[in-house]
């Protein structure tokens, strides 16, 4: 699948600007951005609910811009299950065949297939109103694989379920796709769910791609702040600092990093995981912080403290011992971790 410089636009309101983007077969590819970044405006696009106002999109090397949804070799499972309550599971997944004047034999034959593969059998006779939240989106994927699609659409479908639940059904939809192989294209907001599921994240902003790779590579190498504080949960730290010969200057000390990232005296920011700062090495200190509050959960605690300058900070202890608030703390950053960007919040290479 591709789309080339596709655009949307409501009258004089521009909400999709010149997406350029290829899904290869069988790719797990995962829309991600805050909410009105235009992820799902632009999987209604793919889905043919959204007119295109300019550009192209095509699928399995078919033009498929201004063909109707049902041409498109494409299925989609809505984040409200959209199932017919006075229909019993069965005719659910079965319905759009029969619209379609599919022979009856070869409906029963997609629609037992699709209830083996979700495990959802024995609800084949209940009706929508019987079934459990994690049971109706089953149901709702069932519809979709019934009818064989080229391509998979997911608009958030876990938002409404707990967070058990969501967890649950992230390790279904990874194993619906190991096993059929398809293409599919996800939205959400749920970082959590966009690391674990996608073969590639595609991370938007007001309309534009902000960077496109890997779960590792958008964790790793952010290509600026949004997508460094948008990914990672805590977010990325972010410290003002300047650039100095071999490093950056910040609250008074100098964090070494083996360059210099820019013009010694120009504004840069640090950017450091939680998880990237190590708490207590006698040998190295790069800052004395004090814990304003803590959060002990169990294997992990999370601290947030403050720099001698005032800066917040976040770190990710998870070694034994707890820290309680109001401790004083030497912490190390590790500078292979750091990340430099510039004033405009681009990232700044070696």
């Amino acid at each position: 699948m591709a789309l080339r410089q596709v655009r949307k636009s409501y009258g004089s309101t521009h909400v999709i600007h010149g997406i350029d983007l290829d899904v290869a077969a069988g790719e797990f590819v995962v829309f991600v951005g805050p909410s009105g970044c235009g992820k799902s405006t632009l999987l209604r696009m793919i889905a043919g609910l959204e007119e295109v106002t300019d550009g192209e999109i095509s699928i399995g090397g078919r033009d498929v811009t201004d063909l109707d949804p049902s041409q498109r070799g494409i299925a989609m499972v809505f984040q409200s299950y959209a199932l017919y309550p006075h229909m019993s599971v069965r005719d659910n997944l079965g319905f759009g065949l029969k619209m379609a004047n599919t022979p009856k034999v070869e409906v029963d034959t997609r629609v037992a297939a699709a209830a083996k593969i979700l495990k959802i059998e024995p609800l084949l006779e209940r009706r929508p109103g019987q079934l459990s939240g994690g049971q109706r989106q089953r149901v709702a994927i069932g519809r979709a694989i019934v009818r064989k699609p080229d391509v998979f659409l997911f608009d958030e479908p876990l938002s409404n379920l707990d967070a058990e639940l969501r967890v649950s059904m992230r390790i279904e939809i990874a194993r619906l796709h190991k096993e059929l192989g398809n293409t599919m294209i996800y939205v959400t907001h749920d970082q959590t769910e966009a690391m674990t599921l996608a073969d590639k994240i595609v991370v938007l902003r007001d309309g534009k791609i902000e960077q496109v790779g890997t779960p590792r590579e958008v964790y790793e190498n952010p290509d600026n702040i949004f997508v460094a504080g948008f990914i990672g949960s805590p977010k990325m730290n972010f410290i003002e600092g300047v650039a100095a010969n071999g490093g950056v200057d910040v609250a008074g000390r100098t964090l070494t990093l083996g360059y210099t990232p820019a013009e010694p005296g120009t504004p840069v920011t640090i950017g450091i995981r939680p998880e990237h700062i190590e708490v207590g090495n006698a040998g190295q200190v790069d800052f004395r912080v004090g814990v304003d509050f803590s959060e002990y959960l169990g294997g992990t605690q999370y601290l947030y403290a403050t720099l001698p300058d005032g800066q917040n900070l976040i770190i990710e202890h998870r070694k034994n011992a707890e820290i309680p608030t109001g401790s004083s703390l030497a912490v190390f950053c590790d500078p292979e971790r750091l990340k430099v960007f510039s004033a405009t919040g681009y990232r700044m290479r070696r």
